[in-house]
């Protein structure tokens, strides 16, 4: 029997395994039949977040569409009424920053839509920007406050902000500020405020509260994600290609990333007290999270609700977070706020706005080794200013890291490679006789020096470095629409004519070729079989990660020819 092949082929069938069920979990499809909810649902017993309904920009239901349950409210609680009339005129104002194409609704000030101008949604249309925030898949981004004194009536409509201006810009500042106001009657006057820094994804979102009553003001703060369980409609679908997932996720004490999929909050709903942490909408390359404001200096973090869970009856996800009480006393003025991310997964940028957040770029149960490789490939593109290049140097660096491990291999596969026509012999001389055929093949190995063993655990220890470096590749919002050369104009695409999956099938041919042919001819016909299989796997993996694994082919003929040389040249000499 030949055990290195066998050892061999059953790693490399594990490492299959693991790329499609990693595939397949990254990239699955959500349900279907997503629909829109004008219905109001019973209150809770206990604190939890609205339900909302979608708000289109470009139509604008009846006031009465626009409801929301005011879930946290004692039982003598007064409801504040609208400051103005609803108008059926256009709600929406447009906020235009270096970052940002932003629409909020003055009715309730959600943000109703939200792109990215510096992604742009296709290469072919650099002009249209990214949709993060897409209406059509009832996603916004919802606050509000809930109580006592909060900003939502008593049939659950939520209030019309006034606003100076129908359109914010920019321009050469180094940031904006977008003031909504709603006057009570009973002389609170509340601003709902957002802040706007240059080139930063992050937006503070805050209450400012001027209490000119004659009571006390109490309410809270929540903040949540709104969506359906569709696949986001600015992706590209075809046939073979899977759809990214698309979910929640959420920080705990004990785990810091936690996902939220769709199905789980169908059956369950997500509810935990946390100090701090966030609530992330997490999909392909992008993330928007709510993160509680930073607590000033000398306080400590407060503890939030948090919560996910379905729209009875609806296609409709509610991702938040519920802030502690606000009291602010008759003549006095205080303020609440949160934080908004809307944008690509850049964990450095990530990290320093919540502890856990980064972790939203999944790299999977491999990430301790991802991580590491993700940064030297940071490093190297630095140097090399493109990703490609930075592709390549960083497969020939840790191919030579790897060089003890690969070398032993290949020794390994070389002697045996030599003593094939011996071992056919013998097989030939004993025939059916298993017995003197393992001790003949035994005494052999012994007085060669070989192990047909040797080159097994090397070659396995080796497969969890492409694994991590799939995730790597696979998760990085760098090599989303980043160009190589020639044809390559996305490494994150797959090759649009295919000549990296065909050239990386010929050299695992050639890699095939170097070893020596199993005994077996069963094992022999798989062999040969596996480079015609893995080119049709790789015909619909990202063009990066198939050049990282051509790159690496090539370097392992490189070194198998050399190692085999090496040993050629010793038994000449030593024959001699």
């Amino acid at each position: 029997m030949d055990y290195q092949r066998i050892v061999i082929l059953i790693g490399l069938a594990v490492t299959s395994w693991l790329l499609i069920n990693a595939w397949n979990t990254d990239y699955k499809q959500g349900p279907k039949n997503s629909v829109t909810t004008s219905e109001v649902y019973d209150t809770a017993s206990k604190p939890a977040l609205p339900e909302t309904l979608p708000t289109s920009v470009n139509v604008i239901p009846a006031e009465s569409e626009f409801n929301i349950v005011p879930t946290i409210e004692a039982p003598d609680a007064k409801v504040s009424p609208l400051s103005a009339p609803v108008q059926q005129s256009n709600y929406t104002i447009s906020v235009s920053t270096d970052v940002f194409e932003i629409k909020i609704n003055r009715l309730g000030g959600d943000i109703v839509s939200g792109a990215l101008p510096k992604f742009p949604a296709a290469l072919d249309t650099p002009e249209i920007p990214f949709l993060l925030l897409d209406p059509g898949n009832n996603y916004v981004a919802q606050s509000g406050l809930i109580g006592q004194a909060g900003t939502i009536i008593a049939d659950g409509r939520r209030p019309l902000f006034r606003s100076q201006q129908n359109h914010y810009s920019m321009d050469d500042r180094d940031s904006l500020i977008v003031d909504l106001t709603l006057n009570e009657p009973n002389g609170v006057q509340i601003t709902k405020r957002f802040t706007f820094t240059r080139n930063d994804y992050l937006i503070k979102v805050e209450y400012i509260v001027v209490n000119h009553s004659n009571a006390t003001w109490q309410a809270s703060m929540f903040s949540q994600i709104q969506r359906d369980s569709e696949v986001p409609t600015s992706e590209n679908s075809s046939g073979m290609q899977m759809q990214p997932f698309v979910g929640g996720a959420t920080f705990r004490d004990d785990e810091h990333y936690t996902k939220l999929e769709f199905d789980d909050i169908e059956e369950e709903s997500y509810d935990a007290e946390v100090k701090g942490g966030y609530m992330a909408m997490v999909q392909h390359y992008f993330v928007s999270a709510w993160i509680p404001a930073e607590p000033a200096e000398g306080e400590k973090q407060q503890t939030y609700t948090y919560q996910a869970r379905k729209v009875p009856g609806r296609d409709i996800y509610l991702f938040g977070l519920i802030g502690p009480t606000l009291t602010v006393p008759s003549g006095q003025k205080d303020r609440v706020a949160a934080q908004f991310y809307m944008g690509p997964k850049d964990q450095y940028r990530l990290e320093e706005i919540s502890e856990g957040l980064n972790l939203t770029v999944d790299y999977g149960f491999l990430w301790w080794l991802a991580q590491p490789l993700f940064n030297l490939l940071t490093f190297i593109h630095q140097y090399v200013n493109n990703w490609g290049l930075a592709i390549i140097f960083l497969t020939i660096t840790v191919k030579s890291l790897l060089y003890p491990l690969s070398a032993a291999s290949f020794r390994s596969m070389a002697k045996m490679r030599r003593l094939q026509p011996e071992m056919v012999r013998i097989k030939e001389r004993y025939g059916d006789d298993r017995q003197k055929q393992s001790q003949a093949m035994m005494d052999l190995y012994k007085k060669e020096g070989a192990n047909p063993l040797g080159g097994c655990l090397p070659m396995l220890l080796q497969m969890p470095v492409f694994l991590a470096l799939y995730w790597a590749l696979m998760e990085s919002v760098e090599l989303r629409q980043a160009p190589f050369f020639f044809w390559i104009h996305d490494l994150s695409a797959m090759d649009p004519i295919f000549v990296l999956p065909v050239l990386m099938g010929i050299s695992m041919y050639v890699t095939q070729m170097l070893q020596p042919e199993p005994p077996d001819p069963v094992q022999a016909k798989v062999f040969k079989m596996m480079p015609i299989m893995f080119t049709f796997f790789f015909l619909w993996f990202p063009s990066g990660l198939v050049l990282y694994w051509l790159i690496n082919n090539l370097l392992s003929i490189l070194q198998q020819w050399y190692v085999t040389r090496q040993i050629e040249k010793t038994s000449k000499t030593a024959s001699t």
